[in-house]
């Protein structure tokens, strides 16, 4: 059987949504400008050759909607690449790579492109109040008591089926955020110190040249050139910090500092299979070893991480251990602390470059960026094996273990 390899990785820079260095950018556009960059990085390959374009988008609509992968395809002039567009919302770009991962397994095919954007900025845009309410009446009851407790003071989480109230798939992330932290006994300082890490970490990473590896520039429509994140700041400390408010709740532990902006950006990963890396004289950066995807209740989707790890450990049959290095998309604080406690995860493994909360999470990006994060930092770090994890908004856990080749 054959197996799957990665030949190359590209990302755009992060910006901040709606007043970044991206928001004038189209998401077809960018994405383009990122595939094309991971694609020169293997001048070997035949465009011809590959199967498919695989585009993850958390929210495809307005500019990012139509099947924006096929969009692209033809917007790069590869008229015979058929493309598809993924919503598993923030690792939508991971479920592409998982399905070019089981499409090489199948042996239907040898070439993939893995591709992930999300422009915030571009979102279809108007008064909330004019549009329909799409949500199924089922969930009403569920939503009353997210209102409820988020307007309570002091409210702890228990699960809503022990009141006969179906959990809630559209409640707002940062509503589970809350929930998990009250839930896990998560405190606010616990937040507050893990989010002054990413930052610092992040500013470090920034210093030793870390990111600039893996960022492709991108041109904006005024001819401006855009080579770094928005997102991280440097001489984060935590007596800044502790002075934000709560963003969710009035007694609320999740601010600002302490959770991931909203963001733009796109990344793209080009995976193979090994035999066709070998035709094509290419040394590979990593395997795709195990992918593993599970659900919970949606209320505390924050743990998802945890068992999703389990899985595509036992699959890979490893453990923990065995792992040099972790990135858990840091969505809050108030999840990720929870989900490395769980898992046992060294602390000094996990996102040591820093994380979403300081760098960014354009949803439909984060996965494919999250994979050449990680291939770069066991690269720079000179490690093995990588674990790749992240919750999913509607009460879901995705995780992938790669092993670096080179």
């Amino acid at each position: 059987m054959p197996e799957a390899v990665i030949v190359s990785t590209a990302r755009s820079p992060i910006g901040r949504a709606f007043k970044g260095s991206l928001k004038d950018l189209r998401p077809d556009d960018i994405t383009a400008t990122i595939i094309q960059a991971a694609l020169a990085k293997v001048p070997e390959l035949d465009p011809r050759d590959i199967e498919d374009l695989m585009l993850g988008c958390g929210l495809p609509g307005g500019e990012q909607g139509s099947n924006l992968g096929r969009i692209v395809a033809v917007q790069m002039g590869m008229d015979h690449l058929p493309g598809t567009t993924i919503t598993r919302y923030c690792s939508s770009s991971l479920q592409t790579t998982r399905m070019a991962l089981h499409a090489i397994k199948a042996g239907e095919g040898d070439v993939f492109i893995s591709a992930g954007v999300e422009m915030v900025s571009r979102f279809v845009k108007g008064n909330s109040d004019s549009l329909p309410d799409t949500h199924n009446p089922l969930f009403a009851d569920a939503e009353a008591r997210t209102a409820e407790v988020a307007a309570s003071e002091g409210a702890s989480w228990h699960d809503p089926r022990e009141d006969g109230i179906v959990p809630d798939p559209y409640i707002a992330m940062g509503q589970t955020a809350e929930n998990l932290a009250r839930l896990k006994g998560v405190t606010r300082q616990d937040m507050d110190e893990f989010g002054v890490r990413s930052q610092n970490l992040a500013e470090e990473a920034i210093k030793n040249g870390f990111w600039e590896r893996e960022i492709t520039p991108v041109t904006t429509p005024d001819g401006t050139v855009v080579s770094k994140d928005d997102g991280p700041r440097a001489g984060v400390t935590l007596e800044g910090v502790q002075g934000l408010k709560p963003v969710f709740r009035p007694d609320g532990l999740v601010t600002a500092g302490n959770c991931c902006p909203l963001n733009d950006g796109a990344a793209a990963v080009v995976i193979m299979s090994d035999t066709k890396a070998r035709e094509l004289g290419l040394t590979p950066l990593a395997r795709v070893v195990s992918t593993g995807v599970t659900g919970l209740s949606p209320e505390i989707m924050g743990l998802g991480p945890v068992e999703a790890s389990k899985q595509a450990l036992g699959r890979a049959g490893l453990t923990v251990d065995d792992i040099d290095l972790f990135e858990i998309n840091e969505a809050f604080a108030a999840q990720v602390i929870p989900s490395y406690r769980d898992l046992n995860i060294p602390l000094e493994k996990l996102n040591v470059n820093g994380g979403a909360i300081a760098v960014g999470h354009p949803f439909g990006m984060t996965g494919a960026r999250i994979t050449g994060t990680l291939i770069n930092s066991l690269q720079f770090h000179d490690k093995q094996f990588g674990l790749e994890t992240m919750c999913v908004g509607g009460g879901q856990g995705m995780a992938m273990v790669i092993e670096r080749l080179s």
